[in-house]
């Protein structure tokens, strides 16, 4: 049951995203220079966790696990930015590709430092 949670969890937050990204804009507060990468790191930081969650289930190797959680952030996180191309009033920027791939790389990274991936 837990299984089907997790993955239930990982695409309802994939969905979340989408949704995200097909709006015209969003209107948040502008607070400083390039808060938006921010954003993006902290967003694919929770979707990296979700990931790890769900694939845990299935993957036993810690590294494995790691390298598939971050390559699928990545990827949704590059076509998050192909998907944002077509939507009017949104721009596809590969340095908010990074920052999406940054932040999986860290909630990874954090996974391993308090000893949950090991």
């Amino acid at each position: 049951m837990i299984k089907i949670l997790d993955f239930t969890l990982l695409v309802a937050y994939c969905l979340l995203i989408y949704w995200l990204s097909d709006r015209p804009s969003l209107h948040t507060p502008q607070w400083f220079a390039h808060q938006d990468k921010l954003h993006h790191a902290v967003a694919y930081f929770v979707m990296s966790l979700l990931a790890w969650r769900s694939l845990r289930h299935w993957v036993g190797h810690p590294i494995i696990l790691a390298v598939l959680v971050v390559a699928f952030c990545s990827l949704y996180g590059l076509h998050d930015e192909w998907h944002q191309s077509f939507v009017k009033g949104r721009t596809s920027d590969i340095v908010d590709w990074i920052a999406d791939t940054t932040g999986a790389a860290m909630a990874i990274f954090l996974l391993y430092k308090l000893r949950i991936l090991t």
